[in-house]
């Protein structure tokens, strides 16, 4: 007696096929397979509008199998039309794609469109590894809004294609935090030069192919071999910025191959007639949006973009302008005495700063929202000084959203500089502190002739002596030297002692 087995519907039915001993030379029938539907990704995270499309196929095929059906289990979530999925709202769901008995689940994650973005796949313990601030994995039916391909790009099955070296491929997502990583996973073509650079060109990496070299556009060029470059294989480049320190690694895929640099950006500490060091190197902390292309050759392919900030939870992240982005103007024999780098070192490392040179506070406010959903912040800690925008609604809507993502906000004072105009801003900030029952440092009294937040003490900011086609010949004091820092620092240790009490 031989059996078959047949699938039929949601049953498998199993029917006895009388065979006779006349029959000797006759062919057993083949068991048939039960279907399976595999799509080509089982996890997005998506943000609000954005629209994927999702590959499935039946297997085995067979011509008189009906089409695949597709549902979502939460159309507030996310919907779905022939595999087209729609990111609605802020969520998670599962969409699901059957035929006959058949069926397969994909994992949907929304966030909402402002300050949220793709989180990283699978689960995650509080507190360990890195934080994952964007995360996708580019190919064909992928609308990212985050990706700006200014048509020199294609999304393709096996990822984005740049075939075109008229100009980059921008990252719309802006980041400032003193210590974070992109990453790409690369296939470059044989005759590629590929180009990694800031949106402000204050770091550019090239990755010559067939010259098989790395070069960092420092002054003078900084140039490293990497004798494993080839068009054969994926490669992950790795750009880590670390306050002051610019790291570069290359790696084959399979991780059998590396090649590691690490250049330090030492600082002025002035202009002008007001420099401290005379010999500065300028590696740039990469400005603002993370770019990438060809700057020659026919194509790369990218098939991953991550975004890491090295913790998940900190006690204290600190926001602000330049005054929190010590690391680009300071000597690096004096960096560890800048106020940000004393905070950190007294919480023991718990802590990160965010700062960007010249900003406003709506600037703040935009890369705070890439940063602080992701990770999780006991208290943030704002400097946002006189560039403009300090207005009191400004502020409130600041301090509202720091609330909102779980986090105690501290509001402080702007230190003293040459012109006075920090006097006007923190009457501002006061209110606001005031009105929101809220801390914060007043770092203008630290730095003042008289301790009272009015004429800045020189001997405790650089001096920055700009020439006459800069600025009209600008004298500034308004960046805290060493002197400052100190000054400051042991100002936060008496208004907000609770930053920096432990056994809570």
């Amino acid at each position: 007696m031989k059996k078959i087995l047949l699938w039929a519907g949601i049953a498998a039915m199993v029917m006895a096929v009388a065979g006779s001993s006349s029959c000797g030379g006759g062919k057993e029938q083949p068991e048939q397979k039960p279907l399976t539907i595999k799509v080509d990704n089982d996890y997005f995270s998506l943000t609000e509008g954005d629209r994927v499309s999702v590959r499935a196929k039946v297997e085995p095929a067979s011509d008189d199998l009906p089409a695949i059906s597709w549902m979502t289990r939460n159309p507030s979530v996310a919907t779905v039309s022939d595999g087209t999925i729609t990111a609605v709202g802020e969520g998670e769901t599962r969409i699901v794609a059957s035929c006959r008995d058949a069926s397969a689940e994909i994992t949907v994650k929304v966030r909402k469109k402002e300050g949220t973005g793709p989180e990283p796949s699978g689960p995650e313990e509080e507190g360990t590894g890195p934080a994952v601030l964007f995360d996708c994995q580019p190919r064909a039916g992928l609308l990212l809004s985050e990706l700006a391909t200014n048509g020199v790009a294609e999304y393709r099955e096996d990822g984005l294609l740049v075939n075109s070296a008229a100009t980059l491929v921008r990252l719309n997502r802006f980041y400032a935090l003193g210590t974070r990583l992109v990453r790409y996973r690369v296939r470059f073509s044989g005759n590629a030069v590929g180009l990694f650079q800031s949106s402000e060109k204050d770091f550019t990496l090239k990755v010559a192919v067939a010259r098989k070299k790395m070069e960092i556009l420092t002054s003078p060029v900084t140039s490293v071999d990497v004798p494993f470059l080839s068009s054969l294989k994926d490669f992950d480049i790795e750009i880590i910025h670390e306050y002051q320190k610019a790291t570069v690694r290359i790696l084959d895929a399979e991780r059998t191959d590396s090649v590691e640099v690490t250049l330090v950006n030492d600082g002025a500490g002035g202009v002008g007639k007001g420099v401290v060091n005379s010999n500065p190197f300028t590696v740039g902390p990469g400005w603002d949006y993370y770019c990438f292309g060809l700057e020659s050759g026919s194509s790369m392919l990218v098939k991953r973009i991550t975004v890491e900030a090295p913790k998940r939870s900190v006690r204290l992240l600190i926001y602000g302008d330049s005054i929190t982005q010590p690391e680009t103007y300071y000597p690096t024999s004096l960096f560890s005495s800048a106020w940000t780098q004393l905070i950190i070192d007294r919480l023991g490392g718990d802590a990160i700063s965010s700062g960007r040179g010249g900003c406003t506070i709506n600037e703040v406010r935009n890369y705070i929202a890439n940063e602080l959903p992701f990770i999780k912040a006991k208290y943030v800690m704002v400097t946002i000084g006189t560039n403009g925008g300090n207005t009191e609604q400004n502020l409130t809507d600041l301090v509202s959203y720091i609330k909102r993502n779980g986090s105690i906000p501290i509001l402080n004072n702007i230190p003293s500089n040459e012109s006075g105009t920090q006097v006007d801003v923190n009457a501002v900030i006061e209110r606001v502190r005031r009105n929101m029952d809220l801390n914060g440092v007043r770092f203008d009294l630290a730095t003042s002739l008289a301790g009272d937040g009015k004429d800045v003490d020189r001997t405790m900011m650089f001096w920055e002596n700009y020439p006459p086609e800069i600025f009209n010949g600008w004298q500034v004091w308004h960046h805290p030297n060493e002197k400052g820092s100190k000054a400051m620092f042991e100002r936060a240790l008496v208004d907000v002692p609770e930053v920096f009490e432990s056994g809570e």
